[in-house]
C-alpha cells in the first residue's frame, strides 16, 4: 500500500512538473516580439522562436512587428480659401519597439486615427482648394512627417500616408466643370487660329515663291531672246561688214523692211527721214538703168552716161 500511495504521488508530481513546463513554453512568431513581464514589471523581450517562462509569475504580451493599416474615416475640412471639402485618407505604419508601443500608449489603432484626423484637418486648412486637389504628394508628405513626429514615442514609424480622395461640393464641382470646359474650349480656339494663320502664311508663300518662279523665267525667256537677237544682229552686221555692201545693198535691205512693215492693217505709215534718202537713191538708179537700156550700150563701151541729179529728199509717206 504504501509503495502504490509512493508511486501515485510522483506520479501526480511528474505531472505537475509536466503542465508547469507546458505552461512557460511560448513560441513566438517571426513577425511577432513578446514583452515578458515578472511580478508586474518588465523583464525582457523575447525574440522569435521558443521562449520559456515561469508560469504564475512572468506574463509575455506579444506585439505584431508588420506593417499596418489605420483608415482615416472620412471628415469635413476646411481649406484656407474657405472651401469645405470631404477627405479620406489612409495610415500605414509599423512598430519599431515593442516595448514602448506596450506601454506608452493603450490603444494605438484609435490614439492613430485621431491623431490623423486632426493633422488632417491642419494641413488641408494651410491649403487652398486648387492646391489641395493638384498637390496630394506634398500633403501627403507633410502628414508623413508631423504623424511620424508624434508617433515616435509609441514606438511606430509612419511608413506613408495616402489621400484616398478630396471631394468638393457639389456647386463647386460643377463650377470646376464649367472652368475646365471653358479652358478646353480657349484652348481649341487657340489651336484653330494659329492653324489658320499657319495656313495662310504657308498659302502666301507658296504664292509669293510661285511668283518669283514665274519672274525668274520670264527673265530668263527675255534674257534668251535678247541674247538670241544680239546673237543675230552681230552675225549680220559682220557678214554685212566682211561682204563690203555698198549702197545699192542697203537700199535693198531698206526696200525688204519697208515692205515687211507696209504689210499690215494700218492705215497711215510712217517713214524714217534716212529712208527718203535711200528712196531718192534708187530713184537715181532706176534713171542710170533706164539710159543704158534706151542707149543699148553700158556705160563701159565708152557712151557717155547723163546722171539724173537726185531728187531732194521727200517728206515721210503717209
Amino acid at each position: 500500500m504504501e509503495f502504490a500511495l509512493v508511486v501515485t504521488v510522483l506520479g501526480l508530481l511528474l505531472l505537475l512538473v509536466f503542465l508547469l513546463a507546458a505552461m512557460g513554453i511560448r513560441i513566438v512568431a517571426p513577425y511577432e516580439k513578446g514583452v515578458v513581464e515578472r511580478l508586474g514589471r518588465y523583464l525582457r523581450t523575447a525574440q522569435p522562436g521558443l521562449n520559456f517562462i515561469i508560469p504564475f509569475i512572468d506574463v509575455m504580451r506579444k506585439v505584431d512587428m508588420r506593417e499596418q493599416v489605420v483608415d482615416v474615416q472620412p471628415q469635413e475640412v476646411i481649406t484656407k480659401d474657405n472651401v469645405v471639402v470631404t477627405v479620406d485618407a489612409i495610415v500605414y505604419y509599423e512598430a519599431t519597439d515593442p516595448v514602448k508601443l506596450t506601454y506608452n500608449v493603450a490603444d494605438f489603432y484609435n490614439a492613430a486615427t485621431k491623431l490623423a484626423q486632426t493633422n488632417l484637418r491642419n494641413v488641408i486648412g494651410e491649403t487652398e482648394l486648387d492646391e489641395a486637389l493638384t498637390s496630394r504628394e506634398m500633403i501627403n508628405a507633410k502628414l508623413r512627417a508631423v504623424l511620424d513626429d508624434a508617433t515616435d514615442k509609441w514606438g511606430v514609424r509612419v511608413v506613408r500616408v495616402e489621400i484616398k480622395r478630396i471631394d468638393p461640393p457639389a456647386d463647386v464641382t460643377a463650377a470646376m466643370h464649367r472652368q475646365m470646359k471653358a479652358e478646353r474650349d480657349k484652348r481649341a480656339q487657340i489651336l484653330e487660329a494659329e492653324g489658320t494663320r499657319a495656313a495662310r502664311i504657308l498659302q502666301a508663300e507658296g504664292e509669293a515663291e510661285a511668283v518669283r518662279r514665274v519672274a525668274d523665267a520670264e527673265r530668263y525667256k527675255l534674257e534668251v531672246e535678247a541674247a538670241g537677237q544680239a546673237n543675230a544682229i552681230t552675225t549680220v552686221f559682220n557678214a554685212i561688214r566682211n561682204a563690203n555692201a555698198d549702197e545699192r545693198v542697203i537700199a535693198i535691205q531698206y526696200l525688204e523692211a519697208l515692205k515687211v512693215v507696209a504689210n499690215g492693217q494700218a492705215s497711215k505709215l510712217f517713214i524714217p527721214y534716212e529712208a527718203t534718202a535711200i528712196l531718192g537713191a534708187l530713184g537715181t538708179m532706176q534713171n542710170i538703168f533706164a539710159g543704158q537700156s534706151e542707149n543699148g550700150a553700158g556705160p563701159g563701151e565708152g557712151q557717155k552716161t547723163t546722171a539724173t541729179p537726185a531728187r531732194p529728199p521727200q517728206p515721210p509717206l503717209r
